[in-house]
């Protein structure tokens, strides 16, 4: 069976579980939650949940602070699909794994997904505890998780599914301005910032955060990166959220550990679900205007 079988084969799975392609729980926006933020899938109303372990080819999440499950319902009113918890490099798996949940989400047909993950803050503009969308990114995980093959078929193989494909716009700026508008009616500041994923599993030196700082970068990860990649390459639209749950080393005055990364996220995580049950509505509706537009 071939990765993009497989891929279908789970995403087949899933749909099942969500009552078809066209029943009410199909949903058009994706979210996954980083450590420490697992929480905000308590906001989604009428859930169904789904462990990974029950979807055939799933990865399963190896993290303290990713449950492991999906949760699908109502956010805001808008049908849903919640990753709780994603898989990393570092655990072991191989990049076509890591971006496995990914291409499932794409091939259920939804057209936004919002990446959320916990951060290290480099720009001494942020604080432990504040939200930050990504404006752009800088990978030096060591791969790029569409190395090897092609398969076009992830996209329409005319504008979406290439081999070369720009980057340019890789978070939505439409969908970073609706962001902001919802922060404002929440009363909630939202910087903006760029995020560099490191492979991990270890946090930085001193001396790497040094040199991050020198290449742009406000804020480090382990993940998110690859699936934004992937998602780009399927046509779908991209929102980025980072936590700043810890100030990265040579900044803190204190050891870094992953339990402080857990704790701040943790704490933040109802101000995340605040912000994305007032985004989500506003993005579903813009997404129909849209598809009016497109049928008129």
């Amino acid at each position: 069976m071939t990765y993009f079988d497989q891929v279908n084969e789970a995403a087949e799975f899933l749909r099942g579980q969500l009552g078809g392609e066209q029943g009410r729980r199909a949903p058009r926006i994706g979210i996954v939650l980083g450590s420490g933020l697992g929480a905000v899938a308590e906001a989604v109303t009428d859930p169904v949940f789904v462990p990974y372990g029950t979807i055939p080819h799933f990865p399963q999440s190896t993290v303290e602070g990713h449950s492991g499950r999906i949760v699908a319902g109502l956010l805001g009113g808008v049908p849903v699909i919640v990753m709780q918890g994603r898989v990393h490099y570092y655990e072991g798996y191989t990049p076509a794994q890591v971006t496995f949940p990914m291409r499932v989400l794409g091939r259920l047909g939804l057209e936004t997904v919002i990446l959320t993950n916990a951060s290290g803050g480099i720009n001494s503009n942020y604080h432990v505890g504040q939200l930050v969308l990504l404006s752009d990114h800088i990978n030096l995980l060591g791969f790029n998780p569409l190395n090897g093959p092609n398969e076009a078929r992830f996209g329409d193989g005319k504008k979406t599914g290439l081999r070369f494909f720009d980057m340019t716009e890789a978070y939505s700026v439409e969908l970073r301005t609706l962001a902001q508008s919802a922060a404002r009616e929440e009363g909630q500041a939202l910087h903006e910032g760029v995020y560099l994923a490191t492979s991990g599993p270890s946090f930085e030196t001193p001396a790497e955060i040094r040199a991050f700082r020198a290449l742009g970068a406000d804020l480090v990860g382990m993940s998110t990166v690859p699936e934004t990649i992937v998602a780009r390459h399927m046509g779908l639209r991209v929102l980025g959220i980072s936590c700043v749950t810890n100030l990265a080393a040579g900044i803190s005055a204190t050891h870094l550990s992953h339990e402080e990364v857990f704790e701040a996220g943790s704490r933040v995580q109802h101000q995340l679900a605040g912000l994305l049950q007032r985004l989500v509505p506003t993005i579903s509706a813009q997404q129909a205007r849209k598809q009016a537009g497109q049928q008129a």
